[in-house]
């Protein structure tokens, strides 16, 4: 009976295999262990913008409500990026005599160029979104901020943000826990674009909680259906 001899080129592939397998395993452990970790789904995540908007500025400084920009949070599922007209507002080009149509705020600073240019030519500013959830999630701002959820809670203290990041995970488990325990982040609806808001003294976060959840019927599912329909 004759022995069967594997060729000669079988001994290094085996060391070759033996290095695609090994790599392998520390692509997946990086990828399934690192990248997808909650600690790092984006958190600091921070764009450069066409135009450096100062949220610590006009929301901070200049205490104007989140809603004068995001327009629709309190009716619609998304938060509205802002159109150009919003910010010409404020920031109105100077017209063909030099002067603005409207009273303006720095008509003539080159930062605001981006904003003029889209305003004259009716292109919308390309600006780059900073909260990304993937398709496969539902998310309604309008619910949440209708129930007495701050923007705060999701999105931490933008007034304080010269440039906008992302503050929190927005993973599954960091959503599923906040659905277990709602009743902190829970406050008056009128109160939830105040930012800067801190409970008096004498408030009683659990019992407001429970007198909320109440009126309003708040009863957060966890269940898959809620997010991924």
């Amino acid at each position: 009976m004759k022995r069967f001899l594997f060729p000669r080129w079988v001994n290094p592939f085996l060391g070759v295999l033996g290095l695609a397998i090994l790599g392998g395993l520390v692509y997946a452990t990086a990828m399934g262990g690192l990248v997808t970790d909650p600690q790092t789904l984006n958190v600091g995540y921070m764009p450069t913008q066409p135009v450096p908007f100062s949220h610590a500025l006009h929301a901070g400084q200049l205490k104007m409500d989140c809603r004068y920009c995001h327009n629709t949070v309190f009716d619609a599922a998304h938060a509205a990026v802002p159109p150009t007209a919003t910010c010409v507002n404020c920031h109105a080009p100077a017209g063909s005599n030099g002067q603005p149509a409207t009273s303006a705020v720095h008509t003539e600073s080159e930062r605001l160029q981006p904003i003029h240019e889209s305003w004259r030519s009716g292109r919308s500013m390309a600006w780059k979104r900073v909260h990304n959830l993937p398709e496969f999630v539902y998310f309604n701002h309008a619910v949440h901020v209708n129930s007495g959820v701050s923007c705060k809670s999701c999105h931490g203290r933008i007034d304080q943000m010269e440039t906008v990041f992302q503050a929190e995970q927005l993973s599954m488990a960091w959503c599923i826990e906040c659905h277990r325990n709602p009743d902190e982040h829970l406050r008056p609806i009128e109160l939830v674009t105040k930012l800067d808001w801190v409970p008096p003294e004498d408030w009683d976060q659990a019992a407001f909680a429970k007198e909320q959840r109440e009126k309003l019927n708040i009863n957060p599912q966890t269940h898959c259906a809620v997010c991924h329909r």
